[in-house]
C-alpha cells in the first residue's frame, strides 16, 4: 500500500510526463504532416539551396555520384522545411507545457515570445544562408589550384549548407534563452556581465566544433554569437529591471 505522500509526489510528476508525452506527440504529428507536403515542392527547394552556386566567384560543378542521392536530399529538405515551417506549433506546444507554472500576466506574452523566437531563427538561417554561405564558398573554392576543377558531390555541398545555416537558425534563439532564463531567475545581467570573458572562450570553442574545421567559418559565427551574447544582456538588463520595479 502506498503511502499518501509518496502518492501526492509522484502523480503530478507524472501527470506532467504525460503532458509532455502529449506535447511532443502533437509536435511530431504536425512535423510528419508538413514534411510530407514539402515533399511535393522538393525540387523547388533544392534550387533555392542552389542559388549561392550561381552568384559567386568561383565555378562549382556540382555532382551525382550515388543513384539514391537526389531523392535523399529531397527526403531531408522536406524534414528540414517540415521542422521549420512547423516552429510556430512547436514553440506554442512549448509554452503550452509550461504556462502552467507562469503567472496569467506572463502568459498574456505568448503570441509575441513565438513570433519573436520564430523569427530569430529564420533570421539566423537567412543570415548563414546569404552571407555566411556564399563567403565560405568563394573562400574555399579558391584555395584550389588553378588547374585543379572544383567537382563537389551534390550531398556533401547539401550537408555543408544545411549545417551552416541551421547552426546560424539555432544560435540566433540565445536572445530568446536569455529571456526565459532571466524571467525564472536563473540569470541576472550582472552575472551575464561578470561571466562575459569565460562566455567569450566558450563562444570560440562552440564555433570550433559547429562549424567545419577551418578558422573563417569559426570566426563568421563567433562574432554573431558575441553580438548576440551583448544583445543578451541588454534584454536580460531591461526585463530583470522591470521585474525589480
Amino acid at each position: 500500500m502506498a503511502h499518501p505522500k509518496t502518492e501526492e509526489i509522484e502523480m503530478p510528476f507524472l501527470d506532467h510526463l504525460e503532458e509532455m508525452r502529449r506535447r511532443i506527440i502533437k509536435s511530431l504529428i504536425a512535423v510528419a504532416v508538413l514534411t510530407v507536403l514539402s515533399f511535393f515542392f522538393s525540387d523547388y527547394i533544392l534550387d533555392f539551396l542552389l542559388f549561392s552556386t550561381r552568384h559567386i566567384k568561383h565555378p562549382i560543378n556540382l555532382q551525382v555520384l550515388k543513384i539514391q542521392t537526389v531523392f535523399i536530399i529531397k527526403l531531408e529538405l522536406a524534414l528540414i522545411v517540415g521542422v521549420v515551417l512547423g516552429l510556430p506549433y512547436i514553440f506554442y506546444q512549448i509554452w503550452a507545457f509550461i504556462a502552467p507554472g507562469l503567472l496569467e500576466k506572463e502568459r498574456r506574452y505568448v503570441v509575441p515570445v513565438i513570433m519573436f523566437a520564430t523569427l530569430s531563427f529564420l533570421v539566423g538561417a537567412a543570415f548563414g544562408y546569404f552571407v555566411i554561405v556564399p563567403f565560405a564558398l568563394d573562400f574555399f573554392l579558391s584555395l584550389a589550384p588553378t588547374n585543379v576543377t572544383n567537382n563537389i558531390a551534390l550531398d556533401f555541398y547539401f550537408g555543408f549548407i544545411a549545417r551552416l545555416v541551421l547552426v546560424f537558425g539555432v544560435v540566433f534563439e540565445l536572445p530568446i534563452v536569455s529571456l526565459f532564463l532571466t524571467k525564472i531567475g536563473l540569470i541576472t545581467p550582472n552575472f551575464l556581465r561578470k561571466y562575459r570573458r569565460y562566455a567569450i572562450v566558450v563562444i570560440f570553442i562552440l564555433a570550433a566544433i559547429l562549424t567545419p574545421p577551418d578558422p573563417t567559418t569559426q570566426i563568421l559565427l563567433a562574432v554573431p554569437l558575441l553580438v548576440l551574447y551583448e544583445f543578451t544582456i541588454w534584454i536580460s538588463y531591461i526585463l530583470y529591471r522591470k521585474k525589480s520595479n
